[in-house]
């Protein structure tokens, strides 16, 4: 089967769909495709919530057909193969697909595989994930009797960078709630040397760590989890030219590095040659992610492995008919729901105008990003930044009258927000490819 197309979508996900929808809305009559093989379209920044037990899982899941736009063809097939000097893509069974222009919007992966042992620990017993069983975390939470709650990220980009510590901050309260804080240690262990990458919302989240009582332990990268003996093995990632670094106390907490531990805790940890094992009861942790196999092979992509586009337009840096958004692009931003709000209308705009006058739009996308940094029941910090890492408040938002005050602080307000407000905005805007 070989079938033409206007605009071709890879991507059924938050930035396809948007796309398309956008695309629609301003010229109806726009032939478009979208390749996409799976059933159901998720909300997956309620997962979090799902994941704390305040939150249905079931309301986080639509039928892909429900969301696909009206008039677009949805195509339900694996891509797998890109022709772009042919305008050409083919799907896992051999059907082919022209465009006149593509949007590359495939989301990311899953990639457990690059940390030994993570595969066969996903998910099972007491280490748990929110990025791919909510439901799992919660019972893995509930079950928690005490002893040492590790939580981690991986040095891979993630979808949205404050997911692993949001859940931390919810099980901190639920421990408080089922008795069993008290004997509990809560590790928070990643690779970065700072808690978040804007300054005045890392200020806000070591305050909340403060009153928390987290040990957090910076410059850990994940390589190994041990299962059967729940050891959790890091390298630490701090250049040490300027002298030896210290991460277990023995005895002496004066000894040790500052600028790795914070807040120190006594949790049993076991030495092999350069690496730290830290023994856990229950982990929860984000897998390693990466672009999709068929993105990676591809002539799209990056020499980071990411689809390979301009910062500012989306358009790709070789192929000018080709456009990427999203998680599975290379953009120097946190890939959130929140920053395909902003990217789209771009890519939407860029496509609209090349069709009609063969020239680019002057809309431009500066790295807004959002990260709703749920920091306990009924608060949440809203981290809102650009490329430069500045805290940026969206002007949109402020019209929100939930969002008065300053955003960079806990509030209920914003809580209302995550969890009520901004899967309404999902669901009735975005996906039908209104501007918000």
């Amino acid at each position: 089967m070989s079938k033409h197309f206007q605009v071709l979508v890879i991507g059924g996900g938050t930035a396809g769909i948007m796309v398309s929808s956008m695309l629609k809305r301003k010229n109806v009559s726009l032939q478009i495709g979208v390749i996409e093989p799976a059933d159901t379209h998720y909300y997956q920044p309620a997962w979090t919530l799902v994941g704390a037990n305040t939150f249905d899982f079931d309301a986080t899941a639509k039928p892909m057909s429900s969301i696909i736009p009206k008039g677009v063809e949805w195509i339900k097939e694996f891509a797998e193969t890109f022709e772009p000097e042919n305008n050409k893509v083919l799907t896992k069974t051999g059907n082919e697909f022209t465009y006149d222009y593509l949007v590359v919007a495939p989301g990311l992966r899953m990639a457990p595989e690059l940390v030994e042992g993570l595969q066969e620990a996903m998910d099972k017993g007491v280490v748990c994930s929110n990025y791919t069983n909510p439901k799992h975390t919660w019972e893995t939470l509930n079950n928690f009797k005490g002893g040492t709650a590790l939580y981690t990220q991986p040095a891979t980009p993630i979808k949205c960078g404050g997911a692993p510590q949001k859940i931390m901050y919810l099980a901190d309260e639920h421990y408080r709630k089922t008795g069993v804080r008290d004997k509990t240690d809560i590790v928070f262990a990643l690779p970065s040397g700072s808690i978040f990458g804007v300054k005045i919302i890392a200020d806000t989240l070591m305050e909340v760590v403060d009153k928390k009582d987290i040990n957090v332990r910076f410059f850990h990268k994940l390589v190994k989890v041990d299962a059967a003996k729940k050891i959790a093995w890091y390298e630490i990632v701090k250049d040490l030219t300027g002298g030896g670094c210290v991460t277990i106390a023995d005895g002496d907490e004066s000894t040790l590095d500052k600028e790795i531990q914070y807040n120190y805790k006594d949790v049993k940890v076991t030495k092999e040659g350069e690496r730290y094992g830290i023994h856990f009861d229950m982990m929860h942790l984000a897998p390693p992610q990466a672009a999709p196999k068929f993105i990676q092979k591809s002539p799209l992509v990056s020499e980071a492995g990411w689809v390979d586009v301009d910062s500012k337009t989306m358009q790709h840096t070789k192929f000018s008919n080709i456009f990427g958004l999203g998680d599975a692009s290379n953009l120097p931003t946190s890939k959130t729901g929140a920053a395909i709000r902003k990217q789209a209308p771009v890519v939407a705009e860029n496509i609209l105008k090349l069709i009609t006058s063969n020239e680019m739009s002057s809309k431009e996308y500066d790295g807004y990003t959002s990260c709703p940094l749920v920091t306990g029941y009924g608060k949440m910090v809203l981290a809102e930044f650009d490329y430069n890492q500045e805290f940026k408040p969206d002007t949109k938002l402020k019209q929100f009258p939930l969002m008065i005050g300053d955003s960079s602080k806990e509030h209920w307000r914003l809580w209302i927000l995550k969890k009520y407000m901004l899967p309404y905005l999902y669901w009735n805007k975005m996906m039908k490819g209104i501007e918000v």
